[in-house]
């Protein structure tokens, strides 16, 4: 019998808030936290707008000489665990150090501290780069120094598969406490990549919405005038441990992680499958691993990029697993008002799922105006919805074809 694995804490740095309340409460309001972007010139850019993290003072949190040894992802994501372990209750000490480990996602790491050292490598000369580059800029980072600030001994690692590696991690950090590897996972994603560069490598893929007039308007998942994904920042991290860890020290139990499936689409590095086969496949093996029907889940939270071919393409992968359910199912995309945060966002949605559930509430897919054809569910549009919600879906995707799936149901 493997381990049932449970979550009993939260935390989160996003563009619509600095912990898990603020959050929650402006996805129910429905408010976007998209704006023209501050953090440097975009008037050059053909997208000049992101949904960036308001009001972080990294310094201010950790001091500023800790602070200038840690990229921007890696701050966000320490400051989502902090809040995080808070909530648990969980103290690290010398009798569970060893059984507590970290997986700490990053989809790119710390390209901004790459791209600012490699500045001064050209002006300055190479004497003059700093001897924080390499630690800061390998995505491993955020989880070794968690490791050292919070003295968590046992598995440590970071993935990466692009767009779905916070789905990813936490799915496989609740495969090691199920097999026994750990009896506590701090687990998650974090991404901090809103640059100059980054932008302009996304505007030539075509990939972001170029809706500079009207931006908390630009990120229409499902939305037939829907023209690009609204770039995003952040950090969630979850805490799982093992249901007998929990209950042995009383802690309160968020909901139960029951399900993880993923899958890769072997069609194309960026784009894809138009018919959804791949994710499809991540699904159904969530579905198989969690033991339950397509008739006990209620709610999808959608990978629900607002491109063209993602949100036709995983319209097209619920249907074919889902079958005529699919149209009895809610599926909604927050990634309308949080943008896309690229590898954490499967992290901060795997968040929004456990709240769905505690509060019995579904969040919107904002901006849905006008109904495409080829995407004909229920996209939840434009306003929160209170429903039972016993069993959550959560997918994402990415470049590369990697495609992740998690499954949360309410603790009994």
């Amino acid at each position: 019998m493997r381990k049932r694995v449970v979550i009993t804490g939260m935390g989160c740095v996003s563009p619509v808030g600095n912990n898990v309340k603020e959050t929650w409460d402006a996805l129910l309001a429905g408010r976007s936290g998209a704006a023209p972007i501050s953090s440097f010139d975009a008037s050059g850019h053909k997208t000049r707008f992101a949904a960036e993290v308001k009001g972080f003072d990294g310094g201010a949190m950790f001091g500023p000489r800790e602070a200038r040894k840690m990229d921007r992802f890696t701050q966000f994501a320490t400051s989502a665990t902090l809040e995080a372990l808070e909530q648990s209750g969980l103290k690290i000490d010398e009798s569970i150090r060893d059984r507590v480990g970290i997986l700490i996602g990053s989809g790119i790491g710390g390209v901004i501290t790459i791209i600012e050292q490699y500045q001064v490598y050209k002006e300055r000369g190479p004497d003059r780069v700093s001897p924080f580059l390499v630690p800061m800029m390998i995505s491993d980072s955020a989880a070794g120094n968690l490791a050292i600030r919070i003295g968590a001994r046992g598995p440590n690692m970071s993935i990466a598969t692009a767009c779905a590696t916070g789905t990813n991690s936490l799915g496989e950090a609740a495969e090691m406490i199920r097999r026994g590897a750990a009896d506590v996972m701090v687990a998650g994603a974090a991404e901090a990549a809103i640059h100059p560069l980054t932008m302009a490598g996304m505007n030539v893929m075509t990939a972001l919405s170029a809706r500079n007039h009207e931006p908390e308007r630009a990120s229409r998942p499902f939305d037939k005038d829907r023209d690009g994904f609204l770039m995003g920042e952040g950090s969630a991290i979850l805490i799982l441990e093992s249901l007998e860890h929990a209950q042995a020290r009383g802690a309160k139990i968020i909901c139960e992680f029951t399900g993880y499936g993923t899958s890769d689409d072997a069609h194309h590095i960026s784009a894809p499958a138009e018919n959804g086969a791949g994710a499809a496949i991540s699904m159904s093996n969530a579905l198989k691993d969690s033991g339950l029907k397509v008739s006990d889940i209620q709610y999808v939270n959608a990978h629900g990029t607002s491109t063209q071919l993602n949100d036709k393409s995983e319209t097209a992968a619920i249907k074919t697993v889902f079958g005529e359910q699919a149209y009895k199912l809610a599926v909604s995309s927050t990634k309308s008002m949080t943008g896309h945060l690229l590898g954490a966002s499967g992290a901060l949605e795997g968040m929004i799922s456990a709240l769905a559930i505690v509060d019995q509430i579904l969040p919107p897919t904002i901006n849905y105006e006008t109904p495409d054809p080829n995407c004909d569910l229920d996209y939840v549009p434009n306003q929160a919805r209170k429903s039972e919600v016993s069993h959550v879906m959560s997918n994402s995707f990415g470049f590369g074809g990697h495609n992740a799936t998690l499954i949360l149901s309410r603790f009994h």
